[in-house]
């Protein structure tokens, strides 16, 4: 019998009693990071890396049950050993590492092999089963170096200052707002943020995180204060009243489903950047081999494609169905649809 199996409250590890990342509420859970898709709230009590207890309390409530781990830290639970160490995917997130009688599965949540300077860099860990997610799991994605997005990013904005236009990059308030508010070139003016993502980087901040002054726009301010100035907006913002207060707006989404043919017009946006959290086709097939492992499972993401191709290459390949996606919308967040200021 395996260490981790698919039920209908998410994966399961029988011989310690709990889940990893469950969809729906359990009385033990292990949660890899906070986005949405692997946090849900209701769970009795939650384990995660000691980074990511803070978020997790801002997102599901500070009267949460939860107990955080260092990275690498043991702890066992009825004779499972178990140890989060870094997936590189979002401040921390982590990888599951879990041993019981000589047998060692890992689960990685989500992970990319590109060091952000945010969040702890991806950590291979050594394994027997390798539970991987494969979000782009064709060979048409793969990505450029992110220092070539952010220049491409930061030489946009200025060219908006320079029109008298407003800059709006659509990110998620939870990982990518984070990693794009870092390498944003302040000499070039201030930067906005809608209150989701800068409730988030207050937290985070708290963690100890630094990141560049960002501040949410104020109604009492005058719309050509705005104008030549970046502002971060979550995605769910487009359309809304708020968005209204930015003149001459110029609009952009950073996601690496831009590299998709269509996927700018789809959703109506004048600019797509390609920067995901996720690793690309080159990062998921590298990591995989250096775990050593002989047995891989992949979840959400091109599942049946991306197992196929495994079993071709002489990997024990199968399918763990899971109900994350990428990048979820933000409406996990409770300042999302009500933040007017």
């Amino acid at each position: 019998m395996g260490l981790i199996t698919s039920t209908e409250k998410g994966l399961y590890c029988a011989q310690g009693d709990f889940y990893i990342d469950p969809w729906k509420p359990v009385p033990r859970a292990l949660i890899t990071h906070a986005h949405a898709d692997h946090a849900v709230y209701g769970h009795q009590q939650y384990i995660s890396t000691q980074d990511s207890v803070a978020i997790l309390k801002y997102r599901l409530g500070n009267h949460i049950q939860i107990t955080g781990y260092p990275y690498r830290n043991t702890f066992t639970i009825k004779g499972v050993t178990i140890s989060f160490h870094p997936a590189g995917h979002i401040f921390g997130s982590a990888q599951v590492k879990l041993v019981y009688r000589g047998e060692i599965w890992v689960f990685s949540g989500d992970y990319k092999t590109e060091d952000d300077t945010i969040s702890a860099p991806l950590e291979i860990v050594p394994c027997h089963t390798f539970i991987s997610e494969c979000t782009f799991g064709l060979p048409s994605f793969r990505w450029q170096p992110q220092r070539v997005i952010f220049d491409e990013i930061n030489a946009w904005w200025l060219d908006n200052k320079r029109s008298g236009k407003t800059s709006i990059l659509c990110v998620y308030a939870l990982g990518k707002a984070q990693r794009i508010a870092r390498y944003l070139d302040t000499d070039t003016g201030d930067i906005y943020t809608h209150g989701a993502i800068q409730n988030t980087h207050d937290v985070l901040h708290a963690c100890g995180l630094k990141l560049p002054k960002t501040r949410k726009p104020d109604n009492r301010q005058h719309q050509d204060t705005f104008r030549g100035s970046m502002v971060l907006a979550v995605p769910s913002a487009q359309g809304s009243s708020w968005m209204k207060k930015f003149p001459n707006p110029e609009i952009a989404v950073v996601s690496g489903w831009m590299a998709m043919r269509g996927a700018r017009r789809r959703r109506g946006i004048e600019k797509g950047f390609v920067l995901s959290d996720h690793a690309d086709w080159q990062g998921l097939t590298d990591t995989i081999k250096q775990t050593g492992a002989e047995q891989i499972y992949v979840t959400h993401g091109y599942t049946h494609l991306f197992s196929r191709w495994l079993t071709e290459q002489g990997y024990k390949a199968g399918i763990m169905e899971t109900l994350y996606q990428d990048e979820p919308e933000q409406h996990d967040d409770p300042l999302v649809e009500v933040e007017e200021s």
